[in-house]
């Protein structure tokens, strides 16, 4: 647990991260005074695995509990970092990693055009900065975080390390094991090691004791010994006969040398024997008492935990998921414009202020549609069937060709083909119909399809056709309004249609069922109109201007037949819409405004 291990034998494999050696003490410590202490017990102990390395942990705390629960699971480690004049120094890597090859994959990335926002990379490193690797941002604008987000998501500088604690028990059975199994099991074959060391240390006392038992028999009888050894042939077997000594005894008292016969010698076996009998004793009470056992093995591991351990380097800290850049989010933000021809061609034109009308088409082919939005933007094209098909803005061809034929990257219905195109924000709003009369609202996200064969969006019903998309700025407020080619005219708030993701939708205007299918009749302008603005209607050169009042005669209940035109404006071809003009609360007007308003109020009157 202290150094860790990884290893793998025959249909197994353990990987166990190493610890922090005062963490883990402080854990047995804790087991040793509380045998029932649980997993969760010791975790306000051990933290989580600590890697030789400066490196961040960022697994979550739930994540590494379970992992000490269950013995299994992975922990992820994390480059450490610092900004320093506008350069990212990073300083310390995840365990195992290589700076070099960290390097090798930025530089690879730079050179597939996937990291525009990296300009250049250096090894700073050396022995008194064992990590520094330095990334130059091509300029202050760009976002470090979201960079070392990429950075971390596709390099070496984000790691993750499996953890699979399998280790042999004291049943020498390999088995996965929690914390508490662990150090439950280690205590207790290191309360044996102990046990098994102080009676080796007792048994040696005892035996020495035993021989100085007999040295001072030897001592106090001296001149009686010397002449033993002096006149028997078998000293040995006298010796023990004559005072009851061991035959160890009586070989310890042949080995004496002449100059240990000396009057002093008594007294080093006198002392040599008081301090073995209190060592006796002392081992003696240990071995007999299991909290004196507990007490020598708390401070033992305590004495090893500060001689040989040090404070954590792993710093345990909760990161959000790093997350690689895709294609779309390296390319710029730029105003743009899709032009989408007659013959379904597309083609991406820089910039708003572009007349799709004037650009070049191949022979027999015209302008169709077009669509403003930005270069990073998904544009959504609409085929006659009502399918929706997406691709991204900026993979398309500039504006210099003459466009690419969307059949090329869509699987189109026989006899179908593009009528409409759109780009917008995922939240934004849009007013999708059918010339039938029906419709609905649905999110510009709803209309995103990565299918080649396309998604479903508008059902229509027989014979009816796709209206332009028209986007909804304000759903509480704004107006629909619906004009057919029998020039009636129907206004109603946009509120009251569904909220859909596809379909059919409700009726918009009523048109009989008979003369929708023989397209006798059929909804041909339709817009939204804000709240208090004006609109004039054409009809060639002809035109009407109504007023938020005069628009109030066309107002009625939604799927309701709607008014009919004034003589002469019922073949209505275009429409135009003035905005409110907003004044602020605190605009003061003076004498002439207001002669002035009053004057345009008795001119329309």
């Amino acid at each position: 647990m202290l150094n860790g291990i990884t290893g793998i034998a025959v249909g197994m494999a353990t990987d166990i991260p190493p610890h922090n050696v005062r963490e883990i003490a402080d854990a047995c410590v804790h087991l040793i005074e509380e045998p029932k202490a649980e997993v969760a017990d010791l975790l306000t102990y051990v933290k989580g695995p600590d890697y030789p390395t400066d490196a961040e942990i960022i697994t979550p705390k739930s994540d590494i509990e379970k992992i000490y629960q269950t013995g299994r699971g992975s922990i992820k480690m994390r480059a450490v970092y610092e900004l320093e004049h506008g350069e990212v120094v990073i300083t310390a890597l995840p365990h195992q990693a290589s700076g070099g090859k960290i390097l090798e994959q930025i530089a690879g990335q730079m050179t597939a055009k996937k990291l525009p926002m990296v300009i250049d990379l250096r090894d700073e490193s050396d022995h008194e900065n064992p990590v520094r690797l330095v990334v130059v941002p091509r300029s202050n604008r760009v976002d470090i975080e979201q960079l070392m987000q990429h950075l971390f998501a596709g390099t070496d500088l984000e790691k993750s390390y499996r953890v699979n604690i399998n280790m042999i028990g004291l049943d020498n059975r390999p088995a996965v094991k929690n914390l508490r199994e662990i150090l439950s099991e280690w205590l207790e074959y290191r309360r044996e090691t102990v046990r098994r060391r102080l009676q080796y240390r007792l048994d040696k006392v005892l035996a020495r004791l035993h021989i100085l038992d007999g040295l001072l028999v030897a001592y106090l009888n001296i001149d009686e010994v010397i002449e033993i050894i002096r006149t028997f042939d078998d000293p040995k077997a006298e010796l023990m006969t004559r005072f009851g000594l061991s035959e160890i005894q009586a070989h310890a008292i042949l080995e004496i040398k002449l100059r240990q016969l000396a009057k002093l010698e008594e007294i080093k076996i006198r002392a040599e024997q008081d301090e073995l009998r209190e060592e006796q004793d002392y081992l003696e009470k240990i071995l007999n008492s299991k909290a004196r056992m507990n007490t020598l093995m708390k401070k033992e591991i305590l004495s090893a935990a500060k001689e040989y351990g040090d404070d954590r380097r792993s710093k345990l800290v909760e990161r959000s998921e790093s997350k690689a850049l895709t294609e779309k989010d390296l390319v710029p933000s730029e105003p743009v414009t899709v032009v989408v021809s007659d013959k379904g061609r597309a083609r991406c034109a820089k910039g708003h202020d572009i007349d799709a009308t004037a650009l070049s088409y191949k022979s027999g082919d015209t302008y169709l549609c077009s669509a403003k939005g930005r270069s990073n933007n998904p544009v959504a094209f609409i085929d006659s069937s009502g399918r929706a098909f997406t691709t991204d803005a900026h993979t398309l061809p500039t504006a210099r060709s003459q466009g690419e034929p969307l059949t090329g990257r869509f699987s189109l219905s026989a006899g179908e083909n593009f009528v409409h195109c759109v780009m917008a924000q995922d939240e934004s709003k849009y007013l999708l119909v059918s010339d039938a009369g029906y419709g609905f609202v649905s999110s510009f996200s709803d209309m995103i399809s990565r299918n080649k064969n396309g998604k479903a969006l508008i059902s229509l019903p027989q014979a009816a056709k796709v209206l332009a998309p028209q986007l909804i700025e304000h759903i509480n407020t704004d107006s629909c309004l619906a004009i057919t080619t029998e020039g009636r005219m129907l206004v109603f708030p946009v509120k009251n249609l569904p909220v859909l993701s596809k379909g059919k939708g409700n009726k918009i205007i009523n048109i009989p069922s008979a003369r929708a299918k023989s397209r006798e009749e059929y909804v041909s302008l339709l817009t939204i109109v804000p709240e208090g603005a004006s609109i004039t209607l054409h009809a060639g050169r002809r035109k009407l201007t109504l007023k938020p009042t005069d628009i109030e005669h066309y107002r009625g209940e939604r799927g309701r037949r709607g008014n009919k035109l004034p003589r002469g404006l019922q073949r209505v071809d275009q429409i135009e819409i003035e905005a409110p003009k907003l004044v602020s609360d605190d605009a003061s007007l003076d004498d002439s405004t207001v002669n002035e308003n009053i004057e345009s109020k008795d001119d329309s009157l």
